[in-house]
């Protein structure tokens, strides 16, 4: 499959496949209790995240990225579903970081959770197991991201267009920035799409909408967030409507542009 995203109905006729990983996409501080029977965590924050950076969700080393996989049983034939509590929120995230390491059958399940809860599905709590290490093994792909020397030359040579996950009014600086000590604004030349508008009910738009909706479609694309997360959820929108366009994922956004007063910023 070519698509990034799978339906609840394919994960339910699919369950039984000895190649299938189902991954619970953690972000969220306490845990949930329930999730679908038979997945395994992927704790985002703090063993797929490079913890010795002092900004939040980076980029792991691709070591310690294929160390922790193999802790959780994968290999290099896994077929991986990821998916979140909130429908779509972290799980793009985890796809993405799979997808950079050279995983290729790697999908988001649309309206994770909330959409295999609604339908009855089989769920069972949450509990810390061991698994029989996997071979899993990363093979990383520089150019699916970009750090901010690069996203700074990219405004005067315009090689790309830079895709704001954020909401508007942090975009426009209406609002004050959640975290603390970060200026307001945008990078100089970015497009706002906050992810909000490529999702309802805790699902992708269908193609046809979001093709109404993406503002670039024919230009490689650098996306950026608060903190890399939901950059990701606008990088899969793109992959739906338009595959073939180089991106990749500025991994500091905000957090890491929004506190150096020798970058530029908009409002």
């Amino acid at each position: 499959m070519t698509t990034p995203i799978v339906s609840v109905k394919w994960l339910k006729e699919n369950l039984q496949d000895p190649e299938l990983i189902i991954l619970d996409a953690v972000l969220d501080t306490p845990p949930h209790d329930l999730q679908i029977i038979g997945a395994r965590t992927f704790d985002i924050k703090t063993k797929f995240s490079d913890t010795s950076n002092p900004l939040p969700n980076t980029l792991p080393k691709p070591e310690a990225f294929a160390a922790e996989a193999r802790k959780l049983g994968i290999n290099k034939n896994s077929k991986i579903v990821v998916y979140d509590t909130k429908g779509i929120y972290s799980s793009p995230r985890a796809w993405y970081l799979f997808k950079s390491m050279g995983h290729e059958n790697v999908w988001v399940l649309d309206g994770g959770f909330p959409a295999w809860e609604k339908e009855k599905l089989p769920t069972e709590k949450v509990t810390v197991k061991n698994y029989p290490e996997g071979n899993f093994e990363a093979n990383f792909n520089s150019e699916m991201f970009k750090n901010k020397e690069q996203i700074l030359e990219n405004i005067s040579s315009k090689k790309a267009v830079v895709v704001d996950a954020r909401s508007a009014d942090r975009f426009h600086a209406e609002t004050e920035e959640p975290r603390e000590g970060l200026r307001s604004g945008h990078i100089p030349g970015a497009v706002n799409l906050p992810f909000s508008k490529v999702l309802k009910d805790g699902q992708f738009l269908p193609k046809e909408e979001l093709e109404q909706i993406l503002p670039v479609q024919n230009q490689p694309l650098y996306f950026s967030c608060g903190s890399g997360i939901t950059a990701c959820i606008d990088l899969i929108a793109y992959e739906l409507v338009a595959p073939n366009i180089p991106k990749a994922v500025y991994d500091g956004s905000w957090t890491e542009w929004g506190q150096d007063h020798d970058l530029p910023i908009e409002k």
